[in-house]
């Protein structure tokens, strides 16, 4: 059996309102009792940080560095007026220390990654070691909300079980902007735009596959699971993108997207913008039992559907990679009944994960009992409850 992939110990310098933090945990769930705005979701953020991208919240470096601090010592970075995090874990490649931050000075979308001490060479390094995955109160409104929300939220699980799936949104990113600099500019260069929409094309298809593969392996494990039946079950779907051409070969797809790309250069210079290409698809959602959208849902069941797919999603990952996935629930426990909570909490405990819990009273997580260690915050704080178990 695969060890279990869990964090040993957390520290923190100049992050959000914490000044200085060092935390000692073992493989059992985490559970941050204490009032709003202690610091709970914080600490979950910078674990969020162990990963590729900009964590939970999305919120640009400068807004983590808590003022007038020092950070670098725990990560192996140079100190500076910024943060740092560094965390020893049991990874899926066994021991790792990784260490993160940025300098004060640096620009957003900046940090730096070391892992044993050594500078990684990308971010996305830090996927050979761990995967995570989180659900936010601020994800409540996901069903009802903007595709491009949508979007992330599933290129997120996507790259959980694709390592490689990020840099290809980057670089097709920068392909369009590239692409739509030139439109918005009325250079019609066929040499550089054929350039440009033929790397688009390569990297938008390759996108849209694993997006699909994800997809339709995740509607797969909802439909046959039954351990998730406490939560109501979702179908999902992509929409937007050659859904016409989902059976055809890769080489057929680039070939009709670059074409689509082509002869839409008029219409997309008029609009300022690239109207066709993976980032207009969406993640359509229903509740299966109702054969209902979950935007039309009830607020409790988008909340359900939305628990039942990031658990069936991290049951995915634990199948296709060895390793469950580590789980930042923030507030999860505030919305359920009792029956629900302790259903959640076997469930967690089923995948054999670390998962890191919020909740403003300890009695929500009594279910828990020992399977847990909870820890109070306060003011930037952190201590170990009683003994250090829920019960």
């Amino acid at each position: 059996m695969a060890a279990k992939v869990h964090i040993q110990k957390l520290k923190l310098n100049g992050f959000r309102n914490y000044a200085s933090l060092s935390l000692e945990l073992d493989q059992r769930h985490v559970v941050l009792a204490g009032d709003n705005g202690a610091g709970k979701t914080n600490l979950m953020e910078a674990v969020s940080l162990l990963t590729p991208g900009r964590g939970m919240r999305r919120a640009p470096y400068s807004d983590l560095i808590k003022a007038g601090s020092g950070a670098g010592a725990g990560a192996g970075l140079q100190p500076a007026k910024g943060f740092s995090i560094f965390s020893s874990l049991e990874g899926m490649a066994g021991p790792v220390d990784i260490g993160t931050g940025v300098d004060g000075g640096e620009e957003s979308g900046s940090r730096r990654v070391r892992i044993n001490g050594a500078p990684a060479r990308a971010t996305d390094d830090l996927l050979e070691h761990l995967r995570l995955l989180w659900l936010t109160p601020a994800m409540d409104g996901l069903f009802t909300g903007s595709a491009g929300d949508r979007r992330r939220f599933l290129d997120r699980l996507v790259l959980s079980v694709d390592p490689a799936h990020g840099s290809r949104a980057l670089n097709y990113e920068r392909a369009m902007r590239s692409r739509n600099r030139l439109l918005s500019e009325g250079r019609f260069d066929p040499t550089w735009l054929d350039g440009l929409e033929a790397q688009m094309a390569e990297l938008g298809v390759a996108m849209a596959i694993a997006r699909n593969e994800v997809v339709s392996l995740l509607s797969d494990l909802i439909e046959n699971n039954t351990t998730l039946s406490v939560f109501p079950a979702a179908t999902v779907r992509l929409e937007g993108f050659l859904e016409d051409e989902a059976l055809a070969s890769a080489s057929d797809m680039e070939a009709a997207f670059a074409n689509m790309l082509e002869t839409g250069r008029r219409r997309d210079a008029a609009a300022g913008r690239t109207l066709s290409g993976p980032h207009r698809s969406d993640l359509i959602v229903h509740h299966r039992a109702k054969a209902m959208p979950a935007a039309l849902s009830s607020t409790g069941e988008q909340k359900a559907l939305l628990i039942g797919i990031v658990l069936g999603h991290a049951q995915l990952v634990r199948a296709m990679t060895g390793h469950a996935p580590i789980l930042l629930l923030d507030e999860i426990a505030a919305h359920l009944d009792e029956g629900r909570r302790a259903a959640l909490f076997d469930l967690i405990e089923a995948l054999e994960c670390q998962a890191f819990m919020t909740g403003t009273d300890v009695s929500m997580f009594a279910s828990l009992g020992k399977r847990g260690q909870i820890f109070t915050v306060a003011d930037g704080q952190v201590t170990a409850h009683r003994d250090g178990s829920v019960s």
